[in-house]
């Protein structure tokens, strides 16, 4: 059986307040940030230097028993002979943003040949030109591997600029032991007995896609109108004491030592808990929930974009990318990783949340596609609603 770490990428995510809004808002609207089409041309370097320098979020790659090795990468630096640089450095996409952004917005190197950003920062990124496009005649697994719900995002609709590292749920969760089970987000909202004892997210993009689709409004392409409706429905609940406050991934560990009773959740988090403690219950709600991806992308004047290339075709190797599943616990973007499983960690297998079917993910929603403009001001909107 796989050592499953008690630890998740999410666990990174403690953005709450009026801190964490201004960092995802201050890359927003950068002088000069939108690279003209065809004017930043990079040099691959990749036939000469053996070389990647990968950015990505801690504990999200597989990590050998001893925390000495990390096993499916060192196996790609074996066979390629490609030396990979790679740097736990992406603790939120905010700061990681502020990093790089002033070279990107310079048509500059940042330093890094691959970075995973998640959607909504992968949009801006996209929609500021500051990626180079993805040969996919090199991503030969990726286009026969990739699940198909993942396979059109609305700010990258043909994969042109990303390809997915990891995804997950954007669902409920409660404790069994502390109340009766959950089905929607109103019974969050408004349920007596669960007043004061409920956690939101503080993330924008989370909490307000499932208020929209609790109002039977589609959050894909919402509109100011929608969005104020959904603004009004959540500042009712906070002003009545229904939500006890806006979270990081912190709530785990209110959820864990009943703090809480039940809460917006990440299903990766989720499984995490589970582990030890199975009254916690994941909750499909029946407006449905959300999905998202962690992207991987090659920025402009990244000098090893072939190796880099190379290196997304191998983690999308099936058995390759059970082993990565089986650590992270979160969704695997990769088909045939499921049959990979039986081989690593059965009792993983047949987990929904790692391997959703196809009619879990018919229930599933992506990222609302913002204008810079709509981005800004739903923010502030909402800061303002959850006393930022």
């Amino acid at each position: 059986m796989t050592d499953r770490r008690r630890f998740s990428r999410r666990r990174l995510l403690r953005t709450t307040g009026a801190a964490a809004a201004l960092a995802a808002l201050s890359g927003c609207g950068i002088k000069g940030s939108l690279i003209a089409e065809g004017s930043c041309e990079s040099t691959d370097l990749s036939g000469t230097e053996k070389q990647v320098v990968f950015s990505n979020w801690p504990q999200y790659i597989d990590v050998s028993e001893d925390e000495k090795s990390r096993p499916t990468l060192d196996r790609f630096v074996q066979e390629t002979g490609i030396q990979v640089k790679y740097t736990e450095d992406v603790n939120d996409n905010s700061p990681f943003f502020s990093k790089i952004r002033n070279q990107l917005a310079a048509c500059r190197p940042c330093g890094r040949d691959l970075f995973v950003l998640t959607d909504w920062m992968a949009a801006r990124v996209v929609r500021y030109r500051w990626l180079q496009e993805l040969d996919h005649d090199k991503l030969p697994n990726v286009k026969a591997q990739l699940i198909p719900s993942l396979e059109a995002p609305g700010w990258d609709p043909d994969r042109k600029y990303s390809v997915p590292w990891q995804s997950g749920l954007t669902g409920l969760a409660y404790n069994a032991k502390l109340t009766k089970e959950i089905r929607t987000l109103d019974d969050l909202l408004n349920r007596p007995d669960l007043k004061g004892r409920v956690t939101m997210l503080a993330g924008m993009q989370d909490s307000m896609q499932m208020v929209l689709m609790s109002l039977g409004k589609n959050p894909i392409e919402v509109s100011q109108d929608d969005f104020s409706t959904g603004i009004e429905k959540l500042e009712k609940a906070v002003a009545s004491g229904q939500i006890r406050r806006f979270t990081g991934n912190d709530y785990t560990q209110d959820l864990a030592n009943g703090d809480v009773a039940a809460c917006m959740a990440w299903s990766g988090d989720v499984i995490q808990l589970q582990f030890e403690n199975p009254d916690i219950k994941f909750v499909v709600p029946e407006e449905g929930l959300g999905i998202w991806s962690d992207n991987a992308m090659i920025p402009n004047k990244a000098s090893h974009k072939a190796n880099a290339e190379l290196l997304l075709n191998y983690y999308y190797e099936p058995e390759v990318a059970a082993e990565v599943a089986a650590w992270v616990n979160y969704i695997c973007p990769v088909e045939g990783a499921r049959a990979a499983m039986e081989k690593i960690d059965p009792e993983l297998v047949d987990n929904p949340l790692i391997f959703p079917d196809d009619a879990l993910l018919k229930k599933a929603v992506g990222l609302m596609n913002l204008t810079e403009t709509q981005e800004r001001n739903f923010e502030i909107q909402f800061q303002q609603v959850i006393g930022a």
